[in-house]
């Protein structure tokens, strides 16, 4: 069998930057399996696979697979896949337009919307559902050796580790500054001990100092346990700490818009865009945007 792909760069707009994404098309044929194995070929944080959509009025079915496991949801392939098809309904050199996309994922169904001008396009979504809290996290102590870090370089203001989940839970752990952040890296034999149930695997570190000045937050996130050491741009990250900015920032009622920064330490900067909408100080709705622009296409054989 052989099957169409694309790959993409999301949440960026230019070449080679962002984090890449591979979508396979017309994929109703393959397993679950076989998807897997394919998305470790790719060797990328997350692939994409196609399938007919199950309601008329619906763009496509997807599922989202990083190297290691199947995810329920996702923001970068969410955005990218909506670029993607987008483009080809209309045509990837066509003028600038809007499209609605409406995707059927695990978690729900997922209405994107896809606009582009001047030849960029930048796609946005509602969550699906909203974040949660989730369990007391490790204790300082346990995570700044998993991070190669002490403990005294973990927390700044008010901020403190938290979990967190907007369909994918994650560890929230903020640090002092940019150069605490540059020198975090997994120390496995540590991690393998704090990082297990009923702790998420995912870990989103974040500070407040950036690299521009439009950004809000610097982050990066690490999962050895999901297949992917380090990621660099991390939309269901970024949506789970939409509960985080909420409870440590406090923003007043109304519309709020925050940039985050990411990848910057792997050389695949991206920025992330988290719109906040808070009433009687409750986060009554969230979106997550950013640009993607196609990068190639080919044929697999399986």
């Amino acid at each position: 069998m052989k099957f169409k792909f694309h790959t993409l760069d999301v949440f960026t707009d230019r070449r080679f930057a962002g984090n890449p994404l591979a979508v396979v098309h017309d994929a109703d044929d393959l397993t679950g399996d076989q998807m897997q194995t394919i998305a470790r070929e790719f060797n990328l944080s997350e692939t994409v696979f196609v399938l007919k959509a199950e309601r008329p009025n619906h763009t496509a079915k997807v599922r989202i697979f990083t190297p290691g496991m199947e995810l329920p949801f996702a923001g970068h392939p969410t955005v990218g896949t909506a670029v993607l098809l987008a483009a080809m309904r209309t045509g990837n050199d066509a003028a600038d337009h809007d499209a609605l996309v409406v995707l059927e994922l695990a978690i729900g169904n997922v209405r994107v919307g896809v606009r582009k001008r001047a030849g960029k396009a930048f796609a946005e979504f509602d969550l699906p559902k909203l974040p949660e809290k989730g369990v007391a996290p490790p204790s300082t102590d346990r995570i700044a050796p998993a991070l190669g870090l002490i403990s005294s370089e973990i927390g700044f203001e008010n901020h403190r580790p938290t979990i967190y989940s907007a369909g994918v839970a994650y560890v929230c752990v903020p640090v002092a500054n940019r150069d605490v952040i540059a020198r975090a890296q997994p120390n496995l034999q540590h991690w393998k001990q704090v990082f297990t149930d009923p702790f998420p695997g995912g870990v989103f570190v974040y500070c407040r100092e950036c690299v521009h000045a439009a950004s809000a937050f610097h982050a990066r996130m690490f999962w050895p346990g999901g297949g992917v050491l380090e990621d660099p741009a991390t939309g269901s990250a970024a949506a789970a700490f939409a509960g985080v900015i909420n409870q440590f920032d406090t923003p007043p009622d109304g519309a709020h818009r925050r940039v985050i920064e990411q990848g910057f330490e792997m050389g695949r900067p991206s920025l992330i865009t988290l719109s906040l909408e808070i009433t009687s100080g409750r986060l009554a709705g969230a979106r997550i945007g950013g640009n993607a622009l196609i990068i190639s296409d080919g044929t697999l054989e399986v």
